[in-house]
């Protein structure tokens, strides 16, 4: 039932309380469709895969290993999110206040939680390459699996805090039937944007600048042949930790790119500017970056390609599976 010129209600039945969307043509709303669908499978698929292979065998259960799990749980949720934006993709909310609610505070606590295990990993990677000798002493699997159980707990309490309003009375700041929008008080966007944002990633930036700086000096002491302990007593990083630290690093580079453009306008409170296309844009950044992560760990982890190829030839099903050398 058309209503104004180009644009039609989402609920037909109520014609005072509806929600209007835009009449789009169908060549427009296809391939947003498309990428979305294509976007959230791929994301969702590849980090399951990186689920079962530090899951299922018995050699990837290394402290880091832990982290990277734990980020790809949260990027395997967010690629399953992504299914839900494809329901407003017409400007409409068909599946009440309630699921509206229930899709932010789940997207709030899981980007929350990711957020956190990226942190998590700068303190692995800033003890494993500045303080090597008493890594395997302070970074152990018991305390990892705190840490991680902890950020996971943390992100559900804090995004319990900032969305308590919209929890209480579900669809409260909806103007119409058919709406969900995302909307928060001043004074918990900020605390919000403070804590799941500007200081999380102060402390990536400072921490990995730190990484940087520290194996930049280390590959020279390789390069003049150094001995492994030098006259300072400090004793140079293994080449695996290295490699560990540019692979997770680049992962932290992507994220920040991906993330940044979306806090900077929460930050700058500008988001009422952007039209549509940028604002869709933005999101789709954001949520890319889930399905990006496993992508880095396949071309830097042999041991990933490795499992992969054995979990889709079935041969994990095999008995003894899990004890298989793909280190």
């Amino acid at each position: 039932m058309e209503t104004l010129e180009g644009t039609e209600l989402c609920f037909p039945q109520l014609l005072n309380s509806s929600c209007r969307k835009p009449i789009r043509p169908h060549f427009e709303t296809m391939p947003i469709y498309i990428l979305l669908s294509f976007s959230s499978l791929l994301t969702a698929a590849l980090n399951l895969l990186v689920i079962i292979s530090i899951s299922h065998f018995k050699q990837l259960h290394t402290p880091t290993n832990l982290l990277l799990l734990s980020l790809a749980v949260s990027d395997f949720f967010i690629g399953l999110l992504v299914f839900f934006q494809i329901v407003v993709v017409d400007g409409c909310w068909y599946l009440g206040d309630f699921m509206c609610t229930v899709y932010q505070y789940v997207d709030y606590v899981i980007s929350s939680a990711s957020v956190g295990t990226m942190v998590l990993i700068s303190v692995d990677r800033y003890v494993a390459i500045c303080h090597p000798l008493h890594y395997s002493s302070e970074i152990t699997q018991k305390r990892v699996q705190v840490c991680v159980c902890l950020c996971w707990i943390c992100s559900v309490i804090f995004q319990s805090l900032i969305l308590k309003d919209i929890m209480k009375e579900p669809g409260r700041y909806h103007s119409c039937i058919g709406e969900c929008i995302f909307f928060i008080n001043y004074i918990a966007g900020l605390a919000g944007l403070t804590f799941s944002f500007i200081v999380p990633i102060t402390v990536i930036v400072v921490l990995y600048m730190r990484v940087f700086v520290v194996a930049v000096s280390q590959a020279r002491a390789m390069r003049s042949h150094i001995a492994a302990v030098t006259q300072s007593g400090k004793v140079t990083a293994k080449k695996s930790e290295m490699k560990a630290a540019r692979t997770l690093g680049v992962v932290v580079v992507l994220f920040l790119i991906c993330l940044c453009p979306y806090y900077c306008v929460a930050l700058t409170g500008q988001d009422s500017v952007l039209n549509a296309s940028s604002a869709a844009f933005i999101f789709w950044l954001y949520d890319f970056n889930s399905c990006l992560n496993p992508v880095v760990y396949a071309f830097c982890y042999p041991w990933l390609r490795k499992s992969i190829k054995l979990i889709v030839t079935f041969k994990i099903l095999q008995p003894d599976s899990s004890e298989a050398n793909i280190l």
